[in-house]
């Protein structure tokens, strides 16, 4: 094994046990940790993929004589100590900003990130991100008129996903009218049925916030918001592995109450089955997800190269493509910029046809549409 595979090999393993550190029990495989693995470049890969806490937690499962250097390790606890004070400061500002929507008359649901977090044995070990709100048509109007005041800035709005950011105090907020994505119509139809369920059947689920009940999607609904939001984001951009992390453990502590036949029926017709699967494949092939709590897994010799193909371009990419050269974006505003983003769209839809011949170039002809039909309308 070369020292990259060896490195590589220790990051994931690192990641595993401490993605199951409690649940499952999971110890650290075998690995000669000590003389073996470039601890600077087990860092780096979990700095890159938003997952220092985890891998900081697979650590603690060493045993002493096999951890990284004292200086490395005091320094990557230092990391953890600023992320549990993010995590706490972040979580006190969304239940101060959803007291304040609420005393406005505006109801919102926080998706992924904070929600997403209380699935894990150690929420503020996850590294966080924005704050993410899903409002109906009329709630997104008005949390857009009563919070742009609030904003130090506001971003240009996306009339057409419905999506507006902004930044308060000083996170990032990102209104959501839609989870809608850029795929296909077929994905988003099944999207705009769980909004329904939400918006209308109130099927939601609540995390009770320093004494803020803040309502997120139930758990079948979220499933699939998490699930589309990645697959979003592998197609166009890169997805982390943070992300995956996301899924796996909202689908282990949600594994007794999601109704199976409903989820098989929505993946199916949104045609994303083979998708799931094959991601399946790599949380229990390299995230040591147990075979029993993962939805329709089914193993194949296609679905395992899916997944070594997955871990690689997520290696590769980075958390949400951190690793990918965006600098002509400076250098060639305007068009030019636009028709570069373009070339390296097709670029990477035609290594993911690879992958998934079925779904990657009719993906690629709505993203195209999309993207183009937005230009036009500017």
């Amino acid at each position: 094994m070369s020292k990259e595979n060896k490195n590589q090999a220790a990051f994931i393993a690192l990641v595993r046990a401490g993605l199951w550190e409690n649940s499952q029990k999971l110890r650290v495989e075998s690995l000669e940790f000590r003389d073996s693995v470039d601890w600077e470049e087990v860092y780096r890969l979990a700095s890159e993929l938003a997952v220092l806490g985890l891998v900081l937690t697979g650590i603690e499962n060493l045993p002493l004589d096999q951890r990284p250097p004292k200086e490395m390790l005091l320094q990557w606890i230092g990391e953890i100590q600023m992320l549990e004070q993010q995590n706490q400061s972040m979580n006190h500002f969304i239940g101060e900003l959803v007291d304040k929507m609420r005393k406005e008359g505006i109801y919102a649901l926080l998706v992924k990130g904070q929600g997403v977090a209380q699935c894990y044995e150690k929420p503020f070990w996850r590294s966080c991100g924005d704050v993410d709100f899903l409002l109906s048509a009329d709630n997104y109007d008005k949390a857009k008129e009563f919070l742009a005041p609030l904003a130090a800035h506001v971003d240009k709005e996306d009339t057409f996903r419905k999506h507006l950011g902004m930044t308060i105090d000083p996170w990032i907020v990102e209104l959501h009218g839609t989870m809608n994505t850029e795929l296909s119509k077929r994905v988003n139809r099944g999207i705009e049925e769980v909004q329904n369920d939400l918006f209308y059947g109130g099927n939601v689920r609540s995390w009770m916030n320093e004494g803020t009940q803040v309502f997120l999607p139930s758990a079948d609904n979220d499933i699939i918001i998490i699930f589309t939001h990645f697959i979003q984001h592998f197609y166009v951009g890169g997805v982390g592995l943070r992300q995956v992390c996301d899924w796996c453990r909202l689908l282990w502590t949600y594994r007794d109450k999601i109704d199976y036949k409903k989820l098989e029926r929505k993946l199916k017709d949104m045609g994303l089955m083979e998708e799931w699967r094959s991601f399946g494949v790599f949380a229990v092939e390299q995230l040591g997800m147990p075979e029993e709590a993962m939805p329709f897994y089914k193993t194949s010799g296609r679905q395992k190269r899916n997944a070594n193909r997955i871990y690689k371009l997520i290696l590769r990419s980075g958390s949400f493509g951190f690793n990918q050269d965006q600098s002509y974006r400076s250098k060639y505003p305007g068009v030019v910029a636009k028709t570069i983003t373009l070339w390296l769209r097709i670029g990477e839809f035609m290594r993911l046809t690879a992958i998934f011949p079925m779904n990657a170039p009719k993906f690629f002809i709505h993203y195209f549409c999309r993207r183009f039909g937005a230009y036009l309308t500017r």
